[in-house]
């Protein structure tokens, strides 16, 4: 089967130049027809570089090339050109080289002489085996819902075992997943041995989008037999800290929900703009909220703000005064004019605790350093402050990550799964169509400040390509619902011109391979379906 490999028509209005200019795939199927991969987004972007003023210089490619190379590795090759495609003439005489054997991984990019590839036969397409073809289709497309299915008969005793018969729910990537059945019970005895036509309806949380308007950075939090949800609140010019309480994720989107001030604008303790990004996270067993915050200057940095035992979420006077996070010699995060801290999040490993949080340093001049992420140590005991000093993650150097104008790495949430870190990140432009996810991850075990444990994914998790309607997704979080399921929060907007931050929560998908994956529709999810079977009640 033959691969292509293209970059796309630069639109400013709907695709600019730093996403244009990056090697997409596409595929040509047994009826001739060609088909893209990952939604004809890019798979492969140039990275940018760190000039010698702590900027970065965003660059792009063109005439991407695919060949086979030795040992069966298939090599992707493409010259390098600066952002808006002008000629690279510091590379001239070389291209960047892609390695893989799946299309699916690759290795680093590198720096290699024309001449060293031109004895391959670089092409816009190769022939590949049709098996390499088919999988990196399963893994660069949607993954969809394939079908239901449940036992044809089911012999219980009681209700109770009735209650744990779940629905096999299939994916079109071979993964699967168990699902809760509201079963429809009307006439049943369950004291008496009988038989029965039985129906029921697949259980499946759908929230629309979008659930609100206005609010960003959403985070969603169970807390003692009721759910909470905190936003940078865009509608009152993101002045204070404001909560709401439901009893489920639904109520807390209903028409009239309360909001309830929590930290308000206060002169006196230095709490005047920016309220942004704050999240809810227990820490040694105590519940803060992790925020920032600017003075009578703008500049927000990160604070920690702690719930005191026996009191409500919802009342100003059960939180002590913010904390604003220090280093270990109980200097600030930052003390450079100018410098910014804030997103901060919180991650709790087998290695240690840890936090990370976005830094930037002289924003909206001709030294804007960009939005780059920190990792270091706390102790549970203070997490405001470090025991360790920071160290760099990851700076904004792919097109996704500096699109049009923008620098971003910022907005980190992690969870953990089958002992693996996962943390989301975004870039982009927070309140417009550009905005991203990204996905770092390590093994819970390693050393999480050796940046060597990390995997930095090279495209976007999650992108306004990825859900019809959905535009500029990013900043998110993570919760366990009612059912037990992974969910996300994230915010986003309605319209590709549209800057109204708007929030949405769907469900995280689990590949084949316990990877995750937050690009499934509700419609590609699962379709509301009545499964039925045969019940046999015995005594």
């Amino acid at each position: 089967m033959r691969v292509y490999v293209y970059t796309r028509e630069v639109n400013n209005d709907e695709y600019p130049d730093g996403l244009a200019r990056s090697v997409h795939m596409a595929y040509e199927t047994d009826e001739g027809e060609r088909q893209v991969l990952n939604r004809n987004y890019g798979i492969l972007f140039a990275k940018g570089e760190i000039t010698e003023k702590n900027t970065i210089l965003p660059l792009g490619v063109r005439n991407p090339k695919i060949f086979m190379m030795e040992d069966g590795v298939v090599g992707i090759s493409a010259e390098r050109v600066y952002e808006y495609g002008e000629t690279d003439e510091r590379a001239a005489g070389k291209v960047i080289l892609w390695r893989t054997k799946d299309l699916i991984n690759f290795c680093d990019e590198e720096m290699v002489p024309v001449m060293d590839i031109e004895k391959y036969g670089p092409s816009d397409f190769l022939g590949l085996d049709s098996d390499i073809v088919e999988k990196a289709r399963l893994y660069w497309n949607p993954i969809t819902y394939m079908g239901i299915s449940v036992p044809g008969e089911i012999t219980v005793r009681s209700e109770q075992e009735l209650d744990a018969v779940t629905a096999d729910v299939s994916y079109s990537d071979g993964s699967h997943r168990e699902k809760r059945i509201d079963w429809d019970k009307t006439g049943i005895r369950f004291d008496v041995s009988g038989e029965y036509s039985l129906t029921g309806k697949v259980s499946q949380q759908r929230l629309r989008f979008p659930l609100a308007k206005g609010y960003g950075d959403p985070v969603i939090f169970p807390w003692e037999g009721k759910w909470y949800f905190l936003s940078t609140n865009d509608n009152l010019n993101d002045i204070g800290i404001y909560v709401r309480e439901a009893d489920n994720v639904e109520g807390l989107f209903r028409e009239g929900v309360e909001q309830h001030l929590i930290l308000p604008f206060d002169p006196e303790r230095g709490f005047e703009q920016t309220f942004w990004a704050p999240e809810f996270h227990v820490i040694g067993g105590e519940l803060y909220i992790l925020f920032a915050v600017s003075g009578h200057v703008w500049g927000p940095q990160c604070h920690m703000m702690k719930f005191k035992k026996g009191g409500s979420i919802i009342d100003e006077n059960s939180w002590e005064n913010p904390i604003r996070v220090c280093r270990a010699d109980g200097s600030y995060l930052t003390e450079k004019e100018g410098a910014i801290t804030l997103d901060m999040t919180y991650i709790s490993a087998k290695s240690g605790s840890y936090v990370i949080w976005s830094y930037r340093e002289k924003m909206g001049t001709e030294f804007d350093t960009g939005s780059m992420l920190y990792i270091a140590t706390v102790d549970d005991k203070e997490p405001w402050k470090l025991t360790s000093e920071p160290v760099l993650l990851t700076r904004p150097l792919y097109g996704w990550e500096n699109v049009a104008g923008t620098i971003n790495n910022e907005g980190p949430y992690s969870f953990i799964k089958d002992g693996k870190v996962y943390v989301t990140y975004s870039g982009g432009s927070a309140n417009a169509y550009t905005y991203v996810l990204g996905l770092f991850t390590a093994d819970e075990d390693k050393d999480l400040l050796n940046i060597s444990n990390w995997t930095k994914g090279r495209v976007p998790v999650l992108s306004f390509y990825s859900v019809k309607g959905e535009f500029g997704p990013g900043h998110n979080s993570f919760f366990i619902n009612e059912d037990g399921e992974m969910m996300i929060a994230f915010h986003g907007e309605t319209d590709i011109k549209s800057n109204l931050r708007c929030d949405g929560i769907r469900r995280v998908h689990f590949r084949q391979d316990g990877t995750p994956y937050f690009q499934m529709s509700a419609e590609e999810d699962l379709k509301e379906a009545v499964v039925e079977t045969v019940l046999h009640v015995k005594n």
